[in-house]
């Protein structure tokens, strides 16, 4: 099981999440504020982090930006805010998942194992492919994680990135979502709007838009496929 820090200010729903996890046989540590979430994990080796966004003493935002800067353990926000921009902010600021609220339990712990499951395997070392991946003028080496584009180097996340190599090694190929989801993100299940807010930042560092595509194509209700500009 998994070492995990509640950063959630409000009494209710913290001792219910407590609960749960410790239900689950996770260890389970809370605090109510920002700077109390960034003293633990300095302190403390956790596997995951549940980040409120409405804390009392810093915005979770924000919270979330300071976490980053002294650790990459996955962390899920847990917000009741459900505005596209500000979850595509938060995904691409460095958070693995998010959950609107209010969440069922059930839902909470398929998030949590799927985000377990990619951290880990993250630290396994499986090694990735050695070959570069070229499409056109993308030019995608896994091993280092970097991607290029017409020579100039691609500010991807972590999960831009995965994503971009996926489609990238099925040239022409169409992924359905469920696929991705599964591959991608190591789910069974999940929103559609994930994948939707990370092909949107993709595209845009990759200079195209839905409408105007140029490497990244979505087929409605089938997939999504990456090929070179015609």
């Amino acid at each position: 099981m998994a070492s995990v820090l509640v950063v959630e200010d409000d009494q209710f729903v913290r001792s219910a999440l407590i609960r749960h996890l410790t239900e689950a046989s996770h260890t389970v540590r809370s605090v109510g504020t920002a700077l109390e979430a960034l003293r633990e994990v300095a302190h403390i080796g956790f596997d995951v982090v549940i980040l409120d966004l409405g804390l009392p003493d810093l915005d979770g935002a924000e919270a979330l930006k300071m976490l980053r800067g002294i650790t990459d353990v996955p962390v899920i926000i847990a917000t009741a805010r459900d505005d596209e921009a500000e979850i595509v902010r938060l995904l691409n600021d460095g958070a693995d998942d998010y959950l609107t609220k209010p969440f069922s339990v059930e839902h909470l712990s398929a998030r949590l194992s799927a985000v377990l499951r990619r951290s880990r395997a993250t630290a396994a070392g499986a090694e990735p492919p050695s070959r570069v991946i070229r499409v056109a003028g993308l030019s995608i080496d896994p091993l280092r994680r970097q991607a290029e584009l017409d020579g100039a180097t691609l500010d991807l996340t972590r999960r831009e990135f995965d994503l971009l190599a996926f489609l990238a090694e099925r040239p022409g190929v169409v992924v359905a979502r469920k696929e991705l989801l599964a591959e991608v993100w190591q789910q069974s299940y999940g929103d559609d709007q994930t994948i939707d807010v990370h092909l949107s930042w993709l595209r845009r560092k990759l200079g195209e838009t839905a409408a105007k595509p140029r490497y990244l194509h979505t087929l409605r209700g089938v997939g999504v496929k990456l090929e070179p500009p015609r």
